[in-house]
């Protein structure tokens, strides 16, 4: 079977060396393809207000995505992003009257709280990660649900808690800049630093990793920690952007993360993986989305949300089953 390289030497330098930079070039290839739909089919698809408040909500999604990447480099996965979420939204609610600050730490308190706990499950007690993060899932869940009363918790909008999600500077999203650095950070740990080639040695194999010598209980304590901090970041702008801590949000992020991992060229198996094509990843789903609710507006279509779901669900299947043609 001829290798990636070789099926598009045509290309010359610019030719795809793996399985993972043609998924890395195809999503980018289909965001800018969406992008160009959008123009061509809808009046205000490129109209600033869409444009910003496209980027302010998926803010949240983006940074999920993104600590979601780098549990999935070591092999492993977190489903327990959306729990984390939305309990570290109450727990930011519950504290924004005192001061924003409050209201952001508490935030990530909790997000720090989880992904530890994930961390120590699955570092001490040999705990898989699929069951560790499931159950934090469940408990994240119960715990916002308790802490909340079973009902949405209203923020103050006198500490200045909202601006988090809801401000601007210099005209651009306060969440989308939260985002933006953050993602900076992301690609020079992962390109730049030794432990982002610590990562993906330990998604290439755990026990060989060890035998290199690497600290793979630390490593792995790091990502899972990293991951639970950007979920109760999440967490936080979800409670800031809508005014409310929501015990009952979160269903459903973790798939939408880890179908913007995957369609970025990140491997399931570990070992392989793109900050840059994550985020473009959680665009591409994102623009779908959004391309199907002006759809809606236009009246050739309506689908509920429950639909949305399914379509995504079917869009993570195909780009898994392609992923497996690739290689």
């Amino acid at each position: 079977m001829r290798s990636t390289a070789s099926k598009f030497s045509y290309l010359g330098p610019f030719a795809p060396r793996s399985s993972g930079d043609l998924a890395r070039l195809g999503v980018v290839a289909a965001l800018l393809g969406l992008i160009l739909f959008g123009t061509l089919r809808y009046d205000h698809f490129l109209s600033s207000y869409n444009a910003l408040s496209f980027l302010r909500y998926n803010s949240m999604f983006a940074l999920i995505a993104l600590g979601m990447a780098l549990v999935i480099m070591t092999g492993g996965i977190d489903l327990s992003v959306g729990g984390t979420a939305a309990m570290s939204s109450v727990v930011a609610a519950l504290l924004s009257p005192y001061h924003w600050a409050l209201g952001l730490g508490g935030g990530l308190a909790a997000g720090l709280a989880v992904g530890t706990i994930n961390g120590l499950l699955i570092t001490r007690l040999r705990i898989q990660p699929f069951i560790a993060t499931l159950a934090a899932m469940l408990a994240a869940y119960g715990t916002g649900l308790l802490l909340a009363n079973n009902q949405s918790v209203s923020v103050s909008y006198d500490s200045g808690f909202t601006d988090i999600g809801q401000g601007d500077f210099l005209g651009f999203p306060t969440p989308a800049w939260i985002a933006l650095f953050i993602y900076i950070c992301g690609w020079i740990t992962l390109e730049r630093h030794p432990i982002g080639r610590r990562i993906l040695a330990i998604g290439d194999g755990e026990v060989t990793a060890k035998l290199m010598g690497l600290k793979v209980e630390r490593a792995l304590m790091g990502v899972y920690i990293t991951s639970g901090i950007l979920a109760g970041l999440a967490g936080v702008i979800l409670a800031s952007q809508f005014g409310a801590g929501q015990p009952t949000e979160g269903v459903g992020w973790e798939l939408f993360a880890i179908a913007s991992v995957v369609v970025g060229g990140t491997l399931l198996t570990g070992g392989v993986g793109s900050i840059g094509a994550t985020l473009a990843g959680v665009l591409l789903l994102a623009m779908v989305f959004n391309i199907l609710n002006f759809e809606n507006g236009l009246g050739w279509i309506s689908l509920s949300a429950y639909w949305q779901s399914v379509i995504r669900g079917l869009f993570l299947l195909g780009v898994v089953i392609l992923q497996a043609k690739l290689k």
